[in-house]
């Protein structure tokens, strides 16, 4: 089983259906829909870099770590991130812990920079 090919599958799935959600559920809800939709978006380009991560995981001894690194950090990124987001959306209420959502961003980006990593090592 490849674990990353699963959460990116799965994490397509959910990014997709959100999308539609927002355009059907939340259609009288502007900002709600506007969060999802953020969220949607930003969940179904990093599932496509968690591809990215297995595949050079996969491909490259020297470049597994950190490629396993984005990997994991992809995955905590969208569940920060986006989950924020949909939360936010979903319920109309201020997050219990506000400052989620930034880190979530955060972790995507130090995602990317081991995605980097990952290419020069290879």
């Amino acid at each position: 089983m490849r674990p990353w090919i699963v959460l990116a599958g799965l994490s397509g799935v959910v990014a997709v259906g959100m999308a539609a959600y927002a355009a059907h559920g939340l259609a009288a809800d502007a900002a709600a829909q506007a969060l999802v939709e953020r969220a949607s978006l930003y969940q179904l380009f990093h599932a496509l870099a968690l591809l990215a991560a297995d595949r050079i995981a996969a491909d490259s001894r020297r470049a597994a770590w950190p490629a396993q690194l984005a990997a994991v950090l992809f995955v905590v990124g969208m569940l920060l991130f986006c989950g924020s987001l949909y939360l936010k959306a979903l319920t109309g209420q201020p997050l219990p812990l506000p400052m989620v959502t930034p880190a979530g961003g955060m972790t995507l980006m130090a995602a990317w920079l081991a995605l980097a990593l990952a290419g020069v090592r290879r």
